[in-house]
């Protein structure tokens, strides 16, 4: 297996670009219950789970298409309608029935949808501003201008940059949901001592430090940090199988992400 480092803005984390388990192997239980693939799944059904499942990854991947809306010259407040417009009209009736294998990533799917809304629909979507009897999507936009006035490469193109905060936003779900688990064994506190392990080399890992801190031999903090970088492993691929339609495109979209990083 080829492991390689890759900077995550405020990550870096040795993350293997190939997996232990073959595409198959993936295409088990586990697999076809996530979150996108019951969304496929449903086809013309247009299930209540299939709707609960789409509700759950939009609130999570909301932000990057809302910096892409910014970026398109809209300011702040209409930027808030435009995205929470687009996200009533995807939840509207039959709109899942439209989604097919053919749109096997969430993150593809989404951008182009929202390419097809801000060129066709917004006008006839005016009706949908706050207020109206749309159903609506909590989202956190309080902390929305905060995350976009981070600067950007310039060099990057409005889908390069949506790629990017995709990519960023995938990994902070991703962490946050290790910290959880950890919280819940009571072990938030190795957490919060460990999680800069995450970052970088490990021969840059000050383990003597580390030990000291957390009154620990050096050879279990070493134990316990190679345990999170394999459960941070682990739950960055179930992350992403939950956002792409297919076991054999969970590869091609870990390296996708990464490169957006680059």
């Amino acid at each position: 297996m080829a492991n390689t480092t890759r900077t995550t803005g405020c990550l870096k984390a040795d993350i293997p670009v190939s997996s232990h388990a073959t595409p198959g192997e993936m295409h088990g239980a586990a697999f076809v219950t996530t979150r996108w693939t019951s969304v496929v799944a449903a086809g013309h059904a247009d299930t209540p789970r299939a709707r609960a499942a789409l509700e759950n990854l939009c609130q999570t991947y909301w932000y990057p298409l809302y910096a892409y809306v910014r970026r398109s010259g809209q300011p702040p407040e209409d930027a808030k309608d435009l995205t929470q417009a687009f996200f009533a009209r995807l939840l509207e009736h039959n709109s899942i029935a439209k989604v097919d294998r053919e749109r096997g990533r969430f993150r593809s799917f989404l951008l182009a949808s929202l390419k097809h809304f801000l060129v066709n629909e917004w006008e006839k979507s005016r009706t949908l501003k706050r207020g109206g009897a749309a159903h609506f999507v909590p989202l956190q936009f309080d902390t929305a201008e905060t995350r976009f006035a981070q600067p950007i490469a310039p060099e990057d193109t409005p889908d390069r940059a949506f790629d990017r905060q995709w990519a960023l936003a995938l990994l902070d779900t991703v962490l946050g949901r290790l910290r959880r688990e950890y919280a819940t064994s009571g072990k938030d506190g190795l957490f919060l001592g460990l999680k800069d392990t995450l970052s970088g080399g490990r021969s840059e890992i000050p383990y003597r430090d580390l030990a000291a801190r957390l009154a620990m031999s050096e050879g279990a903090v070493k134990v316990a940090a190679h345990r999170l970088r394999q459960r941070y492993r682990d739950l960055l691929r179930e992350e992403i199988a939950s956002t792409v339609a297919d076991a054999g495109d969970v590869e091609a979209e870990l390296r996708d992400l990464f490169a957006a990083l680059s």
